[in-house]
């Protein structure tokens, strides 16, 4: 039993306010398996002063300081990697292989990259007789999900640390044993007291008093579009900075000159990657109408090669977080039934092989209409929709009919043409060809969000702007 039933405040492990717990269960076999402690108002007012009390100090740091500071977080990160492997499976379900080859490494990847960034990150800077400097906002809560626990943690905690900023951490209750071992880092590494600081509990006990909380100057939320109204809700009492990265329902344009049956399979395997809970999952393959039926047989044989199973094993996909999402997954498969989209492969139910847990079978629909259901709503599940268009603008209009921006991709041999479709596409991030970079910003139009994370933009929503005019008269 995993049992994490302390926060971390003020540079050192606390009792909650009150003894309420939650249990935590593995996904992979519906078991209990640890408990976490459920904080509450007095949980967060206590760590907003220790976070308010350390900003003055931490913010006057210099540049050197906070490099030093990110370099020995970094490397003590490196040195508890597979705990935090073996945390991410059990409280996600991410398979084994996922958790150490992306799960881990990309929260490295953020420590990394903000420490590069922070090298050269311009603070002061002249223009003309007007000098324009950037400040840390403050305090800043952190509000993370379960799918990618470390990546989200840590594309906002290393911002956050090289921009000078403290911060109160509240993970996702039900994966939240990362982030235990991530303050254990964190503490580890020597970041003072009070800069960093972790609370745990849900959103209606932790989540809403972060956000209304009047010493709290930022909220950097990631979650679904619903949560995030409710989170910019509360906190717009006090008129604090909101930045938020929320759900997606992203369009994978697969060109007529592409090396079909691999971009189709390739767009398979984006989607079904960590069981299809991405925020920015290619959920929508929009193939040319003509080529439906090449495109499903395509799809239909990169499933088969999809091993669902124990995450702890050699199963290249897991099952999804907890039961809710199960069953949310199966509610849409069962309407894309019901509307007369095409079942490819997989459907209702678990692979029937498994009697247990919260798997999903790799399920494509094909001849998706993009006003059904599953072509609407984030199913945040390994369920893909294929769509036909008749010709590019018509792709382009149904990539962008949807109320989400998050991300896009295309594929195709003429770069040309992949490229000025790329361009069209109203989304935050667009991928051609399947290109991947964690420095580059990450965020979404309409409602997949506000504001960026990653690399040098993810520094800006951590920072307020003065000008100081006559600087230089």
């Amino acid at each position: 039993m995993r049992e994490f039933l302390q926060f971390y405040i003020g540079g050192a492990w606390v009792e909650p306010a009150r003894s309420v717990t939650l249990d935590v269960v593995d996904p992979a076999t519906d078991q209990v398996y640890g408990r976490v402690a459920m904080g509450s108002e007095a949980d967060v007012d206590r760590a907003v002063e220790a976070a308010r009390g350390a900003f003055s100090a931490w913010s006057a740091t210099s540049r050197q300081e906070r490099l030093d500071v990110l370099g020995r977080v970094l490397d003590a990160y490196q040195t508890r990697f597979g705990d935090l492997a073996s945390a991410v499976t059990q409280e996600m379900g991410a398979p084994a292989v996922l958790s150490q080859s992306a799960q881990v490494p990309a929260g490295m990847a953020h420590l990394a990259i903000a420490k590069q960034v922070l090298e050269h990150f311009v603070f002061d800077e002249p223009r003309g007789e007007t000098r324009i400097l950037r400040e840390a906002i403050g305090v800043c809560a952190l509000i993370t999900p379960w799918n990618w626990p470390l990546n989200q943690m840590l594309c906002k905690i290393a911002p956050a640390l090289a921009t000078g900023c403290t911060m109160v951490l509240k993970p996702s209750e039900t994966a939240p044993f990362s982030s235990q071992i991530l303050a254990e880092i964190i503490h580890d590494a020597g970041v003072p007291p009070g800069v960093f600081n972790l609370v745990n509990g849900d959103g209606a006990g932790v989540g809403a008093a972060l956000c209304r909380h009047p010493d709290v100057d930022m909220v950097s939320f990631t979650g679904s579009t619903r949560a995030g109204v409710e989170v910019a809700k509360a906190a717009a009492a006090s008129v604090k900075r909101v930045a938020q990265e929320l759900g997606g329902k992203s369009a994978n344009i697969v060109l007529d000159d592409a090396a079909f049956g691999a971009s189709v399979a390739a767009g398979v395997r984006a989607l079904m990657v960590n069981s299809g809970q991405s925020c920015n999952a290619p959920s929508r393959m929009l193939v040319p109408a003509a080529r439906m039926d090449e495109a499903a047989a395509a799809a239909r044989a990169a499933v088969d090669g999809i091993k669902v199973g124990d995450p702890t094993g050699n199963a290249t996909m897991g099952p999804v977080a907890n039961q809710v999402q199960w069953r949310k997954i199966q509610s849409l498969i069962q309407s894309g039934i019901d509307e007369g989209a095409v079942l490819v492969v997989g459907g209702l139910g678990r692979p029937d092989d498994l009697q247990a847990g919260s798997y999903v079978r790799p399920t494509v629909f094909a001849h998706v209409d993009n006003a059904m259901t599953i072509a609407r709503e984030e199913i945040f599940g390994p369920v893909l929709c294929i769509l036909g268009y008749d010709d590019l603008d018509h792709a382009v209009r149904l990539a962008n009919d949807t109320p989400y921006g998050l991300a896009g991709y295309v594929s195709g041999q003429d770069l040309v043409q992949a490229r000025a479709v790329a361009g069209q596409i109203k989304a935050g991030q667009v991928s051609v060809n399947g290109a991947n970079d964690l420095s580059a910003p990450f965020g979404g139009y309409k409602q997949s969000g506000n504001g960026r994370e990653w690399g040098d933009h993810g520094f800006h929503d951590f920072l307020e702007t003065k000008a100081i005019l006559g600087y230089g008269a």
